[in-house]
């Protein structure tokens, strides 16, 4: 566990995938503890995992700057809990709630590739106007921004093959900037834009809420009843088996989009295997669908995995980003803030569910669905449900701008 490392030239505590994993579930504990004895983390909505994840990093690298100890986590786990939480979102895809919800994920596809041709677009003109490699500007732009770490690794080696000096450490050190970054913007964003126009849970969301029930879609968007039941252990069984089988299955999905060229995250096989699953559940009623202990896993996935991907943060690597990457990722945050404020919130209809989706669009506009999602539901706990907004998001979020930022960015390559 305790080992000197001549490469990192320091003492070192290498933890394993189960320390690792105990380790960031104390972290996450502190931060709900930390957060709430601190009324302005309450009011601006920042969730607990990041609050945690990013306090434990900031001590961990000044430990590892002053030459004291390095903290080495095993993130093997990481990536499970990532797609077990996808796998979760994966079950509420009901075409009976798509019927429903139809226009505002389309509404909300646009606005998200809107901003994806934006980042790309301002990432360019700021490098040509500092005197940088045109590439560095996409690196900043939506390959790390929207694309996060996932579009970062699979895009990076191709920045280096187009001569990029560097391409992959910059891209994976500007996904950990956004992640950091998107985290923090979107909840005070949205508490912002509520106060403002005074906006509440009722506004425009109780509108469709008996089409959403009767759809099957709750305040977190997970398909449920309108009487959600207790939660039994029959059902948690139920529910991780069938979340173990999307996941099993869907590495098989993935690999035949790798076999054929096609990069998308791991995650994305397992999202559509348990799509597959739910609406052959509700066509068919061959096997029930417990959609409460559902969200319910995927609500402990998630809390747990961006907790793991905070502690992880290695911000000595931002540390050693040349002036012109801090300037062009200061200028995509910029960017972010306005577009979430003028444009996500206006387009999506100016009311309670738009707010909402500005905050969850600052989350993984900058790096991650996850973080969208609980920059949402922290905005949602303060203020009240939104339906609407946690059905659209993950949809938009975790699989349909996955396609289009790869197809983006390969285009901008290929023009530059």
């Amino acid at each position: 566990m305790f080992e000197f490392s001549k490469e990192l030239g320091m003492m070192a505590m290498n933890l394993d995938m189960v320390q690792s994993l105990a380790f960031t579930t104390i972290v996450l504990l502190i931060g709900s503890f930390i957060k709430s004895k601190v009324n302005l983390l309450q009011k601006y909505c920042i969730p607990s995992p990041v609050v945690g994840g990013f306090s434990f990093a900031i001590v961990s690298f000044l430990l590892r700057q002053t030459g004291v100890i390095a903290i080495v986590f095993d993130t093997t786990l990481q990536s499970v809990l990532m797609t077990a939480f996808f796998t979760t979102v994966g079950f509420t895809a009901s075409f009976k709630a798509l019927k429903k919800g139809g226009i505002g994920v389309i509404k909300f596809l646009i606005v998200a590739v809107l901003l994806v041709l934006g980042q790309n677009i301002v990432g360019v003109l700021s490098a040509k106007a500092i005197g940088v490699n045109p590439l560095l500007g996409i690196v900043a732009g939506s390959v790390s921004m929207t694309g996060g770490h996932g579009a970062s690794g699979a895009f990076g080696p191709i920045m280096e093959a187009q001569g990029l000096s560097g391409g992959l450490s910059i891209a994976m050190a500007c996904a950990t900037f956004g992640l950091v970054s998107g985290s923090i913007i979107g909840g005070p964003l949205a508490n912002r834009l509520i106060e403002k126009y005074n906006l509440g849970s009722k506004d425009g969301e109780y509108d469709n809420l008996i089409e959403l029930e009767s759809a099957g879609v709750d305040g977190t968007g997970t398909a449920c009843k309108v009487d959600l039941p207790k939660l039994s252990e029959a059902n948690l069984v139920n529910g991780a088996i069938q979340i173990i089988i999307a996941m099993g299955f869907g590495t098989i999905i993935s690999l035949g989009f790798s076999s054929v060229g096609i990069t998308m995250p791991s995650y994305i096989g397992a999202m559509l295997v348990a799509a597959i699953m739910r609406n052959i559940s509700d066509i068919k009623g061959v096997w029930g669908t417990p959609e409460n202990e559902l969200s319910s896993i995927g609500g402990i996935c998630l809390s747990l995995f961006l907790s793991m991907a905070m502690c992880s943060l290695k911000l000595w690597e931002l540390v050693d980003l040349a002036v012109p990457i801090i300037i062009l990722l200061s200028i995509q945050t910029i960017l972010m803030i306005l577009f979430a404020y003028f444009v996500t919130f206006r387009m999506m209809g100016k009311d309670y569910t738009a707010a909402v989706l500005a905050a969850g669009h600052c989350g993984f506009g900058m790096g991650a669905t996850p973080n969208g999602i609980a920059n949402m539901e922290s905005v949602t706990a303060k203020f009240g449900p939104c339906h609407t907004a946690f059905f659209i998001l993950p949809l938009v979020g975790a699989l349909f701008i996955e396609f289009f930022n790869s197809a983006v960015i390969t285009t901008f390559i290929n023009i530059l």
